[in-house]
């Protein structure tokens, strides 16, 4: 009989889709996931898609009367597929991306009820993401009891910010209340934060700036590979305009719209999360490829506005550091997106940097010319492998590693 293998499986929850991977918690960190995979459109017209190593196509399966199935439904179709489709694997222990740990928690926790009630308290503070995250940890429970899961914070890489830096021009004792930046995309960062020495070994233990710019988007200062300031601070959103986020408001717009036009909470929440950033500026799409393919002139001018509030919340980043050694690309847009760079870094010329064209057309790792005194780097993200090293980790800590292989 083949021997079994033990698996963790890395969840992302969020309001219309389930992200999955699985990783052999017997091989090393770096290596590819035994399968990946998403359901996504739930709600509207879910559907699996799913790609195994090492097997030819992809996995995929719809529903075409799904709208008025719930995530629940499909935890149980995520694991049924999991057991179907590699017969071999045995879960030894879910990760989750968890967006809120407050202040409470600086790193992953294995999850307990202790745990959970914390976590539960926090989601005011992450009223769209939060509920998702915690579902997913319950439903994988109410499956199994005995299964360790293990809740990786987006916020806990910027537990190292100055607590000055945390507070707003508020009461101080708001700040007791929780009223306070936080800052995200914490998984994202950590993992360049890890991988930047590979690449430039001196930025990684001097003074870096990353740009996590895709639907969501966020700057990162570092220092010696730890947070110092993050564009994002109370919500998630703060900071750059985004694919349909806002990004940094006038709070007087705010009390504007509550007493000029009757909007309530849920009428902000709805404006400010889902119909504002590149869609709303664009009228087009949130979708920044959308928008570089098309001829409107709202749409050149968004794409302009980004690249613009980018570079100014830069700039503010490097006067926080007191210089800047590299300047960092990442996730979606910062990817795969050779015109979005080269706009950034245009406006950041007068820091001394120069874009290689070729390389940057060609996304290679290293983008910057010779005659740059900064480096620019486009270094894929990696949120899953955080979560899958977390979560190894913590549960050979408290297990015999021996029973995992």
């Amino acid at each position: 009989m083949t021997d079994r293998t033990k698996a963790t499986l890395v969840l992302n929850a969020g309001s219309s889709s389930i992200k999955f991977s699985l990783y052999d918690v017997a091989q090393a960190a770096e290596e590819r996931p035994l399968a990946k995979g998403v359901i996504e459109g739930i709600g509207r017209s879910p559907r699996l898609k799913a790609e195994i190593a090492g097997a030819p196509g992809d996995c995929g399966q719809t529903w075409a009367d799904g709208a008025g199935l719930g995530h629940s439904f499909f935890y149980d179709v995520l694991l049924d597929w999991i057991g179907e489709s590699l017969p071999h694997v045995e879960l030894a222990v879910a990760g989750h991306r968890v967006v809120h740990g407050g202040t409470a928690f600086d790193a992953p926790q294995l999850v307990n009820a202790g745990v959970m009630a914390a976590l539960e308290a926090l989601v005011p503070l992450a009223p769209l993401h939060q509920p998702h995250n915690l579902a997913a940890i319950k439903a994988l429970s109410e499956r199994d009891a005995r299964l360790p899961q293990v809740a990786c914070f987006d916020t806990a890489f910027h537990r190292t910010i100055p607590n000055r830096d945390q507070l707003y021009g508020l009461p101080r004792a708001m700040a007791q209340e929780g009223l306070r930046r936080y800052g995200f995309h914490g998984l994202s960062y950590e993992f360049i934060a890890w991988t930047l020495p590979k690449f430039d070994a001196f930025a990684s233990t001097g003074r870096a700036i990353v740009a996590h710019l895709g639907n969501g988007a966020s700057l990162c200062a570092f220092r010696n590979g730890r947070s110092q300031l993050c564009t994002m601070g109370f919500s998630t959103l703060d900071g750059l305009i985004m694919g349909t986020r806002c990004g940094s408001i006038d709070p007087g717009v705010l009390i504007y719209l509550m007493r000029e036009k009757g909007m309530g909470p849920d009428d902000l929440e709805a404006l400010l999360y889902k119909e504002s950033g590149l869609l709303g500026l664009s009228g087009i799409s949130s979708d920044m490829r959308d928008l570089l393919d098309g001829n409107s002139a709202e749409g050149r001018e968004s794409v302009a506005m980004f690249c613009d509030r980018v570079a100014q919340q830069a700039a503010s980043l490097v006067a926080a550091l007191g210089g800047v050694d590299a300047l960092v690309f990442t996730a979606g847009i910062g990817e795969h997106s050779p015109v979005v760079r080269k706009e950034i870094c245009r406006r950041l010329e007068w820091l001394g940097l120069v874009v290689d064209d070729e390389a940057n057309a060609a996304n290679s790792a290293r983008i910057n010319a010779r005659e740059s005194s900064i480096g620019i780097w486009v270094i894929p993200t990696d949120e899953e492998l955080m979560i899958a090293r977390h979560s190894r980790a913590l549960v050979t800590e408290t297990q015999d590693f021996a029973a995992l292989r």
